[in-house]
């Protein structure tokens, strides 16, 4: 499955089902350019289990709002439209599959 890019118009319905992992990042953010290609790989490797969103918190600040996001990167992790769980800054490939897999 391919990562979808949300916006805050769609947000809701990209989220709505199943396990979701939110990437909350912008263009000139350097961590965000980091771990850019890990989720890239994340999804690759787990996409049965997990759909990867990303948000741009410069075009969709309403959504970034809502979810009080801070700091970039901010993950958080939705199971049926709820948010179960979040991290924030760089994340390693392993810590990603980790926070995946205890919300699976």
């Amino acid at each position: 499955m391919a990562i979808v890019n949300a916006t805050d118009q769609n947000f809701n319905n990209e989220t709505s089902e199943g396990l979701v992992l939110v990437d909350f990042w912008a263009p000139w953010c350097g961590p965000c350019k980091m771990i850019a290609p890990v989720l890239e790989e994340l999804d690759a490797d787990m996409s049965d289990k997990v759909k990867i969103v990303k948000v741009d918190v410069d075009e969709n600040q309403e959504t970034a709002q809502k979810f009080g996001v801070m700091s970039i990167p901010t993950l958080i992790v939705f199971k049926d439209g709820e948010q179960v769980d979040q991290a924030h800054g760089f994340q390693p490939k392993d810590a990603l599959e980790e926070l995946v897999n205890k919300n699976a």
